[in-house]
């Protein structure tokens, strides 16, 4: 007979007290498992859903302005020496940065001045397969977004005849056998060549080289645009495929066009005004992205959008120590019972531990044998607690609707740690029952024979 031996005797001895403990402590763990489990897939879900909201990061080339008033008349900001950056030389130089893998979207723009039916608007060229990363509030309230989807059954759907996204009618091109610029293959596209080996988002590959735009809601209001209609560009021409719904953004007020299109249709091939990146912020160092991005470019200002770094930080760190905080609760209530109930059997088992001290028990001996029997429920509870809570997280995530793409890994190495640290924390639990029991004299205990 040995210390063991007797913990796990004196544990069936008492198995209705046991098996409530394990139960409390059991529950505990699968709590704090699956709470661990579902934290990851929600943070992460969260993460992604916060950057498809737009960009932190924002690169443009450096600029010399004047704010200009007289007579208390505000002129307005007068800019020197306008520039541009070069598109393909400045994603390719992020796309090296050491944190790429931090970075998700990379969005290059170039904005000009026009005048459409006679009102002032801007056109916006984007990467509509970088956009849509970079804007995942956007919804299509008619048409849709340029080279998405076959524009001729888009215009059947909708209107009758009306002309296709790409081609130019006839009467546009005829006066204007120039205007359309010719597709670029995707291989040699500059986004294609800078953004090849994308982030952990992933990025699908720009294609689109078309002359379709998307208007957006009070832009397309306030010029009376349909579905179809022909706007002037320098020497090329655009047609409307979709129209946006509010969105109570920037967007709703401009025209999007390919970011092709616009450089050869003003005459500044390769050329965009700024770059969005948007970072993936769960713990990734967004001064030190800023730092190596500012290092690979030069004359080139970087801004950070620190309220929506801020904003992400904090609700995915919120969500983390939401858990972490439930964690510490149950763990705490689980010892607390492991205590108080160790602490009930010491004085129930008086007799039985004078006995084991005149058979020649030392104190050490009884010190340990509490021990082993709160470390062998805490073992126990660990490991069915580890492989419960791991099922438990898949019903948690079904029941959010976000099971759907959860990727959830059972890590052997975790179950082992989980049981070697409940051991640990249920035998620290009973270490003041334990030193009572030791402390118990063999003479004091059997007067009680």
């Amino acid at each position: 007979m040995n210390i063991l031996t007797i913990a796990l005797r004196n544990a069936r001895k008492k198995w209705v007290r046991t098996l409530l403990l394990l139960l409390v402590f059991t529950l505990g763990v699968v709590s704090i498992v699956s709470l661990n489990f579902v934290s990851r897939v929600v943070g992460e879900g969260l993460e992604k859903k916060l950057v498809s909201f737009g960009a932190n990061i924002l690169v443009s080339p450096k600029t010399e302005k004047l704010t200009v008033s007289y007579g208390g008349f505000a002129l307005g900001d007068m800019l020197f020496d306008v520039t541009y950056l070069d598109e393909a030389d400045t994603l390719e130089r992020i796309d090296r940065i050491e944190l790429r893998k931090n970075i998700s979207v990379i969005a290059p723009k170039l904005v000009v001045m026009d005048r459409v039916q006679g009102m002032a608007v801007a056109i916006v060229g984007v990467r509509f397969a970088q956009e849509k990363q970079l804007k995942g509030y956007w919804d299509v309230a008619q048409g849709a977004i340029p080279g998405e989807e076959p524009a001729a059954r888009k215009m059947t759907d909708g209107m009758h005849d009306a002309p296709a996204a790409a081609p130019v009618p006839a009467q546009n091109t005829a006066q204007n056998p120039t205007s359309i610029p010719a597709p670029i293959p995707a291989a040699a596209s500059p986004t294609g060549l800078a953004q090849a080996p994308m982030a952990p988002l992933g990025q699908p590959l720009d294609t689109y080289r078309g002359n379709g735009v998307l208007v957006g809601s009070s832009a397309a209001a306030k010029l009376n645009l349909k579905l179809g209609d022909t706007l002037p560009l320098g020497k090329a021409h655009m047609v409307v495929t979709g129209i946006l719904a509010p969105t109570g953004s920037e967007d709703d007020n401009v025209l999007l066009a390919d970011l092709t299109f616009v450089q050869q249709a003003v005459g500044h091939p390769g050329k965009a005004n700024f770059v969005e990146v948007a970072a993936l912020c769960s713990g990734c160092p967004i001064d030190d992205i800023v730092t190596q991005i500012g290092a690979a470019l030069v004359n080139v200002e970087i801004r950070t959008l620190r309220n929506i770094v801020e904003q992400r930080m904090y609700s995915v760190q919120f969500v983390k120590k939401l858990i972490l905080s439930v964690s510490l609760v149950i763990l705490l209530t689980g010892c607390s019972m492991v205590g108080i109930s160790m602490l009930s059997a010491v004085n129930e088992r008086k007799k039985e531990i004078g006995i084991l001290r005149s058979l020649g028990f030392s104190r050490k001996s009884v010190f340990a044998i509490f021990c082993a029997e709160a470390a062998s429920i805490g073992l126990l509870a660990g490991l069915i607690g580890y492989v419960a809570g791991y099922g438990v997280s898949f019903r948690i995530l079904a029941v959010l609707d976000m099971a759907e793409g959860a990727t959830l890994s059972f890590e052997p190495l975790h179950l082992a740690a989980t049981a070697l640290v409940l051991a640990l924390l249920t035998s620290l639990a009973s270490l003041v029952p334990a030193w009572k029991a030791a402390a118990i004299e063999p003479s004091e205990a059997l007067v009680t024979l």
